[in-house]
């Protein structure tokens, strides 16, 4: 990872317009002290079905409809975190946009209330049945020891298989309630809020409230462009995803859920599948990823490479889902890096950080492989934008949204 220092006057004030600060590198000076206050902002281009509107429902019908399924809009997800309290009152704090963003003057980073403690299991549960099979690798055909057969019923006993999760991808250090002394956030309330496709980052940015140091940067990044794909395959082979690349995309991964029916009429076996080649399914490979994480994952083979714009989905996993599958295809992004005051020329002299600020950016897409049309849209982008299930992945098909 390349260390950029670029300075330039803002307002009056210099400004640490890019600073990244390589992990682990022992010598390189450290802060003494700080920072102050941390800064995420995770940019996100949404098309597929849920970019399209009018929920789920109205997102099918445009598509079998032969509507227009190629809608593009944007997502943020902006997290302010600080070891300060509220100099006065409660907490506030707002991001100062360019107008270019469309989301008028400012958004309120909003201090979330407690959330209320629910039941583990709601009273009337009942134990799910049926399978899971798990899938992994693009190719006409899977990899031995497959599929992974998972027993719901098992699952919701709390036997959870050891090693379906991604222990590949390192937990985010992102602002959080649990690891900031204030925090706030945008959207808020949980609530998801979807930006025109046309809005527009490039530009000056401020973070002003009363538990942070005031936080300046200028973007010269916009949102990446959209990830567009479509789906080829004839009867009894696999099926081709291809999708256009991506203007500076570091990687792509995509995934797969399915069903096939009981002869009743009721959802039976499920399957899940995923283009690494080796058994890594979820967690933070849903997220926003850094470049250097991104390329460790190529070399891991856990992510397709910049260069890669196809991929095989394996008969078997056609085969093991007749009746319905999803796809979700992801594109990640480069990451800008911010920090004030820049690292003291003097190793000698101590390095106070006040704040640093982390943007990064993805794009998505999502659809479903055997409808009418190819590729069309699917809503459900995981990571920030996933749908907020009890248990997750699991918790969705436990019935614990």
């Amino acid at each position: 990872m390349r260390n950029i220092l670029k300075c330039g006057a803002v307002g009056g004030g210099v400004l640490v317009t890019a600073l990244v600060v390589a992990r682990g590198a022992g010598s390189q000076q450290q802060p003494a002290s700080g920072p102050i206050a941390r800064y995420s902002m995770d940019a996100g281009t949404v098309s597929g079905m849920e970019a399209m509107g009018g929920g789920m429902g109205g997102g099918m019908s445009m598509m079998f409809g032969g509507g227009g399924g190629n809608k593009i809009v944007h997502e943020l997800f902006l997290k302010l975190g600080s070891s300060s309290a509220p100099e006065k009152g409660g907490p506030k704090a707002d991001h100062f946009m360019p107008s270019s963003a469309r989301l008028g003057k400012s958004v309120p980073l909003i201090t979330p209330k407690q959330a209320p403690v629910e039941e583990a299991l709601p009273r009337d549960f009942e134990r799910p049945k049926g399978r899971l099979l798990v899938y992994w690798g693009c190719g006409a055909h899977v990899g031995k020891g497959q599929p992974v057969v998972i027993d719901f019923a098992k699952v919701a006993a709390g036997q959870m298989p050891p090693g379906l999760m991604s222990a590949a991808v390192p937990r985010d250090t992102r602002p959080t309630v649990a690891n900031s002394r204030t925090y706030g956030d945008w959207p808020n309330g949980g609530d998801r809020k979807m930006l025109s496709g046309d809005s527009s980052l490039i530009g000056d940015h401020r973070i002003a409230g009363n538990y942070a140091p005031e936080i300046r940067f200028a973007l010269n990044q916009d949102f990446l462009s959209p990830i567009n794909g479509r789906t080829t395959g004839m009867s009894g082979g696999p099926t081709t995803i291809s999708w256009n690349g991506v203007p500076g995309a570091t990687g792509y991964y995509a995934w797969v859920m399915g069903m096939k029916m009981s002869p009743s009429g009721e959802p039976g076996d499920m399957v899940w599948w995923s283009s690494s080649a080796t058994r890594e399914f979820g967690g933070g490979l849903w997220e926003w990823l850094s470049p250097g994480t991104v390329q460790r994952l190529i070399g891991q083979k856990i992510v397709m490479p910049p260069s890669q714009t196809s991929c095989a989905l394996p008969v078997e996993v056609k085969q093991a889902a007749p009746d319905m599958q999803m796809g979700f295809l992801y594109a990640y992004g480069p990451e800008q890096n911010f920090a004030y005051p820049p690292r003291p020329a003097n190793p000698k002299q101590a390095w106070n950080l006040e704040w640093t600020a982390r943007v990064r950016y993805r794009s998505h897409t999502s659809f479903f492989i055997n409808a009418p049309g190819g590729m069309g849209g699917m809503g459900g982008s995981g990571g920030e934008s996933a749908p907020k299930c009890r248990g997750g992945m699991f918790g969705a098909v436990l019935g614990g949204c």
